[in-house]
C-alpha cells in the first residue's frame, strides 16, 4: 500500500485537474452506515415492527398508509441528507484536491459533497438528490426543497434537532410512527403526491439544476482532453458501472497523459489497456485519503 499511495501521490502532485467519481462506498467510509447501531438508533421502532434489519430494505416496505410511509422516509431523509456525516472523509478529501482544478461526478444522493464545502458549479448528481421533491406523475420538470417540510414531519414523530442536525428523542420516550396527514407532501403544481427526486425509472424529474450541472460535466471533460488529468473512482461498485467506472475506463484509454485511481474497500480489476497509468488500492477509503494527506 505504501508504494501505491506514494505513485497516486506523485500524480496528484504532478496533474492540474482532478475528476472525482464517487459511489456509496465512499459516504460508508464516512459513517453513513445503513446497518447496525445508526439504523438501531432511528430506526429500531421501525425493524421490530416489520422485521427488517437496515435502511434500505425499509426504504421498500409496502406500508399501508401514507402517514406512517412518510414517517419512515423523512427520518431516512432527515439522517441521511441533513445530517453531518460522523467522519470527516468528505473535508478531508477536498483538502486532497484543494488548489487543483476538480470536478464531481457521483450517483450519491446525500449531498455530502456540497455539505463539506465541494464547490457546487463543480458537482453533477446524476441519480438525484435526498433533499429534492418531484411530482409523482411527474407532471412538470420541476423540482422543491424538502428541509422545511421534512423538519416539520420528525419534528411531529416527537424528535428533536441538535447540534450536527441530530435526531434525539427526549429521555423515555418512543417516537410517533406516523405523521399528521396534513403534511403528506403534495405537488403544487397539479395536487399529486410528492415523491424523492431519485432514478429509479422514467419517471426521475431532470431539473434545471440537473441539466445545467450535466453540462458543466460535459464542458470540463472537453477543456481536459489530452491533459495530464487523474481520475479518482472511490467507492464505486457494480450497480451502474457505466456512469463512473467504464466512462472512466475510456477516458484514461483515450488520453495517455491520464491516470487511473481506484480506492475501494473490495478488490477491483483494472483494465489491461491502463494498467501502466492505474493503480486500485483496497481497504477503508477514509483511511486511504489521510495517507494521500501526509
Amino acid at each position: 500500500m505504501d508504494e501505491k499511495t506514494a505513485w497516486v501521490k506523485e500524480r496528484l502532485r504532478q496533474t492540474d485537474a482532478v475528476m472525482i467519481g464517487a459511489g456509496a462506498g465512499l459516504s460508508t467510509a464516512a459513517g453513513f452506515m445503513y446497518t447496525g447501531e445508526r439504523f438501531e438508533k432511528v430506526f429500531g421502532d421501525f425493524g421490530r415492527k416489520y422485521g427488517f434489519t437496515d435502511m434500505y430494505s425499509g426504504g421498500f416496505y409496502p406500508y399501508k398508509t401514507q402517514e406512517e410511509f412518510w414517517a419512515y422516509w423523512s427520518r431516512y431523509i432527515w439522517v441521511n441528507r441533513y445530517m453531518d456525516p460522523p467522519r470527516s472523509t468528505y473535508a478531508d478529501l477536498l483538502r486532497l484536491v484543494q488548489g487543483k482544478d476538480y470536478f464531481v461526478l457521483t450517483t450519491n444522493v446525500d449531498h455530502c459533497f456540497q455539505k463539506a464545502g465541494f464547490d457546487k458549479k463543480r458537482l453533477f448528481y446524476t441519480q438525484g438528490d435526498y433533499g429534492l421533491f418531484q411530482c409523482t406523475k411527474p407532471c412538470c420538470k420541476k423540482t422543491w426543497d424538502n428541509q422545511a417540510i421534512i423538519r416539520r414531519m420528525v419534528s411531529a414523530q416527537g424528535y428533536t434537532i441538535e447540534e450536527g442536525n441530530k435526531l434525539t428523542l427526549p429521555e423515555g420516550k418512543s417516537a410517533a410512527m406516523t405523521i399528521p396527514s396534513d403534511l403528506i407532501p403534495k405537488c403544487p403544481n397539479c395536487g399529486r403526491p410528492l415523491t424523492m427526486n431519485l432514478r429509479s425509472d422514467d419517471r426521475f424529474v431532470e431539473d434545471e439544476g440537473w441539466q445545467n450541472a450535466a453540462v458543466e460535466f460535459e464542458v470540463w471533460l472537453t477543456a481536459h482532453q489530452g491533459k495530464r488529468v487523474v481520475f479518482l473512482e472511490i467507492g464505486v461498485g457494480y450497480n451502474t458501472p457505466g456512469i463512473i467506472k467504464y466512462s472512466f475506463w475510456q477516458q484514461v484509454y483515450r488520453n495517455p497523459d491520464a491516470a487511473y485511481v481506484c480506492l475501494n474497500m473490495e478488490d477491483m480489476p483494472v483494465p489491461d489497456a491502463i494498467r501502466d497509468r492505474s493503480v486500485a488500492i483496497s481497504g477503508d477509503s477514509a483511511e486511504i485519503i489521510r495517507k494521500l494527506l501526509l
